[in-house]
Order: C-alpha cells, then structure tokens, then sequence
C-alpha cells in the first residue's frame, strides 16, 4: 500500500487561526482517582472491584495530564501524548495530525474522515462537537434531539438522501439561522449528554439540543435542531468560562469563580437545596468557595475550588459523590478519602455512574 505524501513545513498551506482558549484542558501532571460503580470496568481497579466509595487511586505507568470520564469508560492523556484506555480504544488520531477523537463502537482506534487540524473536542452521550485551528465548530454522531445543531428533524434518523453519512462523518455547523446572528468563529465547545454548548470569538454562548428542563436556559420546554444565542447567559455584567450538562442540567462558571446551576433539579443535581423548582436561569450555587472548573455526571454536579478542594452534589445512589453513602445531596458537600488527604485537585469529571480525579500532592 502506498504511503500518503508528507508535506514538508516550508510547503506546507498557511492557515489562518482563531483565538481558541480551552480553559478546562490542564497541562499540569497529576494522579488519577476513582470512585462510583465499576461492573464495566471504568474505574481501572481491575475485575474485583465492581464499585468504591471513596476514591482509590489508579496505577498508571505514566504522568497524567487529562483524564476524562465517560458513560462507562474512563480516558487518561499522558504527558508524553499517549492515551490509557484499556482495551476499549475509545481514541483516535484526527485526520489532520492534530487532536484526538472518540472512536466508540470500535474496539480499535479508528481515523474520523475530517481534513483540518481539531484543538479541542468534547462528547456527549451519542455525540461528539470538535474546533479546529480556525476556530469551526463540527459535529457528528447521533442527532436525534438536536445536539448535532445542523440536522433537520426529518433527517435525523436515516439522514434522508444523503443517508448515515449526514449524521456520522464530522460537518460544519453553520451559524446564520434565524436567532443565531453571529460570525460563527468558536473558542470552546462543551458537551452534556443531548445538547451542545459553544463560546464564541465574540463572547456569545450558542446552544442547541434538548432542553426538556429548560437546561439550555430556554423559556418553555423546547428542543433545539440549530444554534440558537442563549439569551439565558447574555448578561453585560458576567464572562462565561466554563459549561457542563448532564443529561437534564447544566452547570456553569464565570470569570469571577462563581458557579450556576439551571435545568431539573430531582436529586439535588442543581445543588440549590431541597423543594427547589427546575430553572429556566442561572442560579448562583451557594456555600460553594471560589471557583476555577466545574463538571457533571449524569445526575450530579462537581467543583473545583481555588484551593484545590473537590464539592459534590446531586444523585449519591451511584457512590459518585465520595461521602461514603448513597444519600443524594441536596447542596455542595466537600469531596473525602484517605486518597485525597494532602493532596490538591487539577480536576474532577462524571460519567454515567463513575466519577475521575486528577489530583496531585501538596507542597509541604
């Protein structure tokens, strides 16, 4: 088989880039925790733990720098660029030579058939969104609740003339629908389990997807199959940094270190307290200290505090909040473990039923 032609840097095209600033991507090394259901295998404990509750630390042969959790799979990226997966091999390379893809329903990596370099992806339940080097949102997957932000509802099962290849193979979102006036240049894109949330160059936040709960922000129950601007989060006074979405609730972070919550809130997994409504806005999470990232499982909510400290909150039927119980939490409650002891946490991310913490020791 003939091999592809390499372009040397001199020929190489020039691409002009966006400013695209991933706030939630560390680079600092740190070391993986793990806690909730198991019985797949997403806690890395190997065969004989089915479930933790407290978080037990992962032996791993390399330094970690991002580690992600998924539906039933947990994803480590190594300082060196390698990724620990297991024998899942949920990530591939990205046609383009730069980024990495989810590759499920394959026990293989495998090559998405997208020719420009991707700075960042995020995956939902079903779905994955990508920006590439100049700042182009894509998406691909399953769009039957409008998180593909592209696909007419008519086409969101079969994908009409163009079959399958309308909703799997990486395309474009275009920006210049009605409610949606913007140059469509994207710096982040954030992913819950049916929606899609994206900043753009110009500050907006777009949104499209389900909100059943009004986790987008929306005024009725609605769902979205084109970027629509979230009037929700336009607000002159607040710079939205950060956003994670369960399957039914969002969770956000602005520049000041605050963090909101809106969408259902069963479970606790807004974290305002007990006999709160669902939110149709933002509502500062109270008692939680400042802020520098935020995360959602399915059903829970998680932050990370300037100090270093993790909070829960939300559904603890799963051991996903490290209390040492299966009560839910109404309200933010601080992370704990012989594991955490003296040590800082760089992040916390939620799966389906499993919860991951990159960590590192203090600095006596």
């Amino acid at each position: 088989m003939p091999r592809k032609r390499m372009l040397d840097k001199d020929s190489a095209p020039k691409v002009k880039r966006t400013k695209v600033s991933h706030h939630s991507h560390c680079t600092e090394p740190g070391l993986v925790l793990t806690l909730g259901q198991g019985d797949l295998g997403q806690l890395g404990l190997g065969p004989d733990v089915l479930a933790r509750k407290r978080p037990a630390l992962v032996e791993l042969p390399e330094n970690i720098i991002q580690a992600e959790a998924g539906g039933v799979h947990t994803v480590c990226l190594s300082g060196t660029g390698k990724d620990e997966n297991g024998v899942i091999g949920l990530l591939a390379p990205l046609k383009g030579g730069e980024g990495l893809a989810s590759a499920s329903g394959s026990s293989v990596p495998v090559e998405l058939q997208l020719n420009v370099p991707i700075v960042k992806i995020a995956s939902g339940s079903h779905h994955l969104a990508l920006v590439s080097m100049t700042g182009i949102l894509y998406t691909c997957g399953c769009g039957d609740n409008g998180q593909l932000g592209r696909v007419h509802p008519v086409f969101t099962v079969r994908g009409g003339r163009k079959g399958l290849e309308r909703l799997l193979l990486p395309q474009p979102v275009i920006f210049k629908q009605k409610g949606c006036r913007t140059k469509g240049h994207v710096r982040d894109v954030f992913c819950g389990s049916y929606s899609t949330i994206a900043i753009t160059e110009e500050g907006h936040v777009i949104g499209f997807g389900l909100s059943n709960y009004y986790q987008l922000g929306s005024q009725n129950i609605d769902t979205y199959y084109s970027p629509k601007i979230l009037t929700a989060f336009k607000n002159s006074t607040k710079s939205w940094i950060e956003f994670s979405a369960g399957q039914h609730h969002t969770v956000c972070l602005d520049s000041e270190g605050t963090v909101y919550s809106l969408g259902r809130a069963d479970y606790g997994m807004l974290g305002l307290g007990e006999g709160v409504a669902e939110k149709n806005t933002p509502i500062a999470i109270p008692g939680l200290p400042k802020s520098t990232s935020v995360a959602c499982g399915e059903r829970v909510g998680y932050a990370v505090t300037e100090d270093g400290c993790a909070f829960a909150w939300g559904m603890g039927s799963n051991l996903q909040l490290a209390t040492g119980e299966e009560d839910d939490a109404w309200s933010p409650v601080q992370m704990s473990g012989q594991q955490l002891q003296n040590r800082t946490v760089l992040s916390v991310k939620g799966g389906g039923q499993h919860t991951v913490l990159l960590v590192k020791d203090r600095q006596s």
